[in-house]
C-alpha cells in the first residue's frame, strides 16, 4: 500500500510518490525524497507550491524557519520535472 501525504498548500491528499518533496538542509528549503528530516509535501503545480510559501507553511510543517529559494520555481515549470516529481 502507498503511503498518503498532504500537499502544504492546497491540503488535498495524494499518494506520496505523487507530491514533491522538501526538508530544511542548514535553514534552507531543499527537495529530495531521500533527505533526513522532517519533510513537507507539495503537489506538483505551481500555485501550490506559491501558496505554501506564501502562508508560511514550509516553517510551520518543518517546525523551523526556512528560506525559501526563488530557484525552486523551476521544479514546477521546467518540463524535464513536470512528470518525475523529486
Amino acid at each position: 500500500m502507498t503511503p498518503t501525504r498532504s500537499c502544504a498548500g492546497c491540503g488535498r491528499r495524494r499518494p506520496q510518490p505523487e507530491l514533491f518533496r522538501f526538508a530544511a538542509v542548514n535553514g534552507v528549503l531543499t527537495p529530495g525524497r531521500a533527505l533526513p528530516g522532517r519533510g513537507v509535501y507539495t503537489c506538483p503545480r505551481l500555485q501550490c507550491f506559491e501558496r505554501a510559501r506564501t502562508r508560511r507553511a514550509f516553517n510551520r510543517v518543518l517546525k523551523q524557519t526556512v528560506q525559501v529559494p526563488p530557484a525552486l520555481r523551476r521544479l514546477y515549470t521546467d518540463p524535464s520535472h513536470a512528470t518525475s516529481p523529486e
